[in-house]
């Protein structure tokens, strides 16, 4: 390993030059459940005060919820800790076929399966439904376990269009017409830095407007992973906000029903292909009993009068805190989604103020190039519905007094 070693510290020292390297990883320790006013704290190996988590994407804040957590333990306790198979040997148990219908039931569609997280979820779905004479057509901002997707694909063609540009959409459809048979568009629901989303509707209309040029059709997929149980009046993500449904809608288990795991959902004969066809599905264990369980009760939750009132106050602590951004005179975007990004639109200016964030005692991550393209550094707030008044105004409070120093 000597030679590979001298190599990989090379690659390493280059990252961190280039400022693109994640660094240690912070270790949390112990979480303090929310008391009085205040949400949940998180404390951090190496550091004596509790944080308030402001990068986390567990939108609905069920993780400590007490219901979902005694649906988990009483599966593991029935079934044990882990599947011990993959799905077609003996690695299906009752709670994952329950999980299914009940997601299907939800989406509205004829069927649904799991994986075990909605990356390889992405993965295996692309793959699978990809071959030499299919055209994928792709949203620039889309994420990296669709950039990968088509990458393990080998299309008989790849386009990317700009950044929810319909007209751009359309003129790469045109241009994909006598190129495959079957084509696939594909793009994020829901787009994780900056949460704005995708305006499915008018791609909807293009998609069926072109139709007419794939003999096997033009098929619209949408990964929904940070939509879902996040926004919407019933928390149904992005279609819901658009009044449209995708072909393939694809979504995870492993943020706002706070546990682990992705699905995807369709036709009944999608399905059944996928369980045949789709690698990261067929070679992989599933999502263990417990977390199956755990998940259904998340999603029970969601769909019922607490889902609702959770819902209501994510878009309020949501909205508060954009608004609050543009008070104390920074750049933000407009959107319906608890992604709430900080435009500082410079690498130095972005870790200076996460590093002042974490002095106060508030984790955020900052996105810099190549995560985003350059011009696009951010701090992302993620807002979930554990989160307080109080947590929201103490981190607008900190923000607004950094901007006066700066100002000063």
């Amino acid at each position: 390993m000597k030679k590979l070693n001298c190599c990989l510290e090379k690659e390493i020292a280059a990252l961190e030059r280039e400022g693109r390297a994640k660094g240690a990883e912070y270790v949390i320790e112990q979480v303090l459940p929310a008391e009085g006013e205040r949400g949940p704290r998180y404390r951090l190996q190496g550091f004596e005060r509790p944080f308030i988590k402001m990068n986390g994407n567990a939108y609905l804040g069920l993780s400590l919820h007490p219901e979902v957590i005694r649906a988990e333990e009483a599966a593991v306790r029935q079934f044990g800790v882990g599947p011990g198979a993959v799905r077609f040997i003996s690695g299906t148990y009752r709670e994952h076929i329950e999980l299914e219908k009940e997601l299907a039931d939800f989406h509205g569609r004829e069927a649904a399966m799991i994986f075990s997280s909605a990356y390889v979820t992405s993965l295996g779905v692309i793959s699978a439904l990809t071959s030499g004479e299919t055209v994928l057509i792709s949203d620039a901002l889309n994420h990296n376990c669709i950039i990968n997707a088509q990458r393990m694909s080998r299309p008989a063609e790849k386009m990317i269009y700009r950044h929810n540009d319909m007209a751009d959409l359309e003129e790469k459809l045109a241009l994909a017409a006598g190129k495959g048979k079957r084509c696939l568009v594909i793009t994020d629901g829901i787009f994780s830095m900056r949460g704005d989303h995708a305006p499915l509707d008018r791609i909807r209309d293009l998609c069926r407007k072109a139709e007419k040029d794939f003999e096997e059709g033009v098929s619209l997929i949408v990964d929904d992973s940070h939509g879902i149980g996040a926004c919407g009046k019933e928390g149904r993500g992005t279609e819901e906000l658009c009044g449209a449904r995708a072909d393939i809608l694809i979504g995870t288990l492993g943020k706002a029903f706070c546990v682990n795991g992705g699905y995807v959902c369709g036709s009944s004969s999608l399905i059944r292909y996928l369980r045949e066809a789709a690698p990261t599905y067929i070679y992989s264990n599933p999502i263990t009993v417990s977390e199956a369980a755990a998940a259904r009760k998340s999603l029970e939750i969601l769909r019922g009068p607490e889902g609702r009132r959770r819902l209501k106050h994510l878009k309020e602590l949501s909205d508060h805190f954009r608004q609050g951004l543009k008070d104390a005179g920074y750049e933000t975007l407009d959107g319906e989604h608890p992604v709430v990004p900080l435009m500082l639109r410079d690498t130095v200016k972005t870790a200076e103020l996460v590093s002042r964030l974490r002095s106060e005692g508030v984790l955020a991550t900052g996105l810099n190039f190549p995560v985003v393209p350059k011009g696009e550094e951010e701090i992302r707030f993620q807002v979930c519905a554990d989160h307080s008044r109080p947590d929201i105004e103490r981190v607008l409070e900190i923000l607004r007094q950094y901007r006066k120093e700066q100002r000063a």
